[in-house]
């Protein structure tokens, strides 16, 4: 059954084509791989999780809240949600825990979304929506292990991507689903992969479509997006209300708009070194010039900005911590300068209720 949504045209059920019947039998296949994958992992999986540094008690302390500036992350020594103070949140000053427990973080408009792995046979995840004293207003079940957060400026549309197979998107093979929950109307878009997608101006059809990476534009309805098929990988532009997708350019991922809704930072996949096989830029999406940031280190990450001049993006920590949070200007400028040391998941809150 297909649900309308007010003032918008709900997607029509899919044809049974012939394609689209063999792309069915393709991911039937492809399913019972992936459990005989993760069933063998489950149980490294599982001893991972139960060694997660503060437990998984999950909700925030009741002082905890979204207020700003201030930017927010995951504290990688309790696995929950901190922030410091912005501008030069840095050198861990002013450090306040007792956020949420969450594995992917993200805020904007009084709205927070914390993506929570739970172990098992097959690992899946917790999509938990929270208001602004960060209290549970809402929890999707979806198989798979986190690894991509996003809220829009207002609040009200998010976006989250796990990991259906493998554990990295340097990884061949690998699947993701992408969900899109829109709260004003409650409508949950389960997976992004049934949307129209052209590609060089034709219709695209593939059993291989996966996406990742979401960020919402200002209206609520455009959004940008990666897409993986057939080997290669594009900047999508999409339309929540015209129910669209359009391939822009290759070779970008993890897509973040900037505040003034102009540019995208991204990683460009630069070598085949699977160490470092990323480097972030940022393309003008009037002109599609490309700019590479200071940050020469490869970046796993969908970075964040913590204002319309700087991106800020975690990389692998020193002295055996996880991640450390760094920043670098958007214009090709500076130098990359380190914001939290233990920590991933930041974004930029600007005040009580704001992005």
């Amino acid at each position: 059954m297909t649900t309308s949504l007010p003032g918008r045209t709900a997607p029509p059920p899919p044809t049974p084509t012939p394609a689209r019947r063999l792309g069915a039998r393709a991911r039937t296949a492809v399913t019972a791989v992936a459990v005989v994958l993760l069933a063998g992992s489950a149980a490294g999986y599982a001893l991972y999780a139960g060694h997660r540094p503060g437990g998984r008690q999950g909700a925030a302390d009741a002082s905890f809240t979204l207020d700003g500036p201030a930017l927010y992350f995951r504290d990688t020594a309790t696995g929950r949600v901190a922030h410091q103070p912005l501008p030069r949140a840095e050198d861990g000053a002013g450090r306040t825990t007792g956020g949420p427990a969450c594995d992917r973080f993200h805020a904007a408009g009084g709205t927070a979304l914390c993506l929570r792995a739970e172990p098992g046979v097959l690992p899946k995840t917790y999509a938990v929506v929270l208001d602004q004293k960060l209290r549970e207003v809402r929890r999707t079940i979806v198989p798979g292990v986190p690894t991509r957060a996003r809220v829009s400026a207002s609040g009200q549309m998010l976006a989250w991507t796990v990991f259906a197979t493998g554990d990295s998107y340097s990884a061949t093979g690998f699947s993701t689903r992408t969900a899109v929950l829109d709260l004003r109307t409650g409508y949950l878009v389960k997976s992004l992969e049934e949307i129209p997608l052209t590609i060089d101006g034709v219709r695209h059809h593939s059993p291989d479509v996966n996406y990742w990476g979401v960020s919402f534009a200002r209206d609520d309805s455009r959004f940008y997006a990666t897409v993986s098929t057939k080997g290669r990988t594009y900047l999508v532009e999409g339309n929540m209300d015209d129910w669209s997708a359009k391939a822009l350019r290759e070779n970008v991922e993890c897509p973040s708009l900037s505040p003034d809704n102009t540019r995208v930072a991204f990683k460009k996949k630069v070598s085949d070194d699977p160490a470092a096989p990323w480097r972030l830029y940022v393309l003008d999406l009037r002109t599609m010039k490309e700019t590479p940031l200071a940050e020469t280190r490869g970046v796993d990450d969908q970075a964040a900005w913590t204002d319309d001049g700087t991106v800020a993006y975690a990389l692998p920590g020193g002295d055996g911590r996880a991640s450390d949070v760094w920043s670098v200007p958007a214009d090709g400028t500076g130098a990359p300068r380190m914001l939290v040391a233990g920590g991933s998941s930041p974004v930029a809150v600007t005040g009580a209720g704001a992005p």
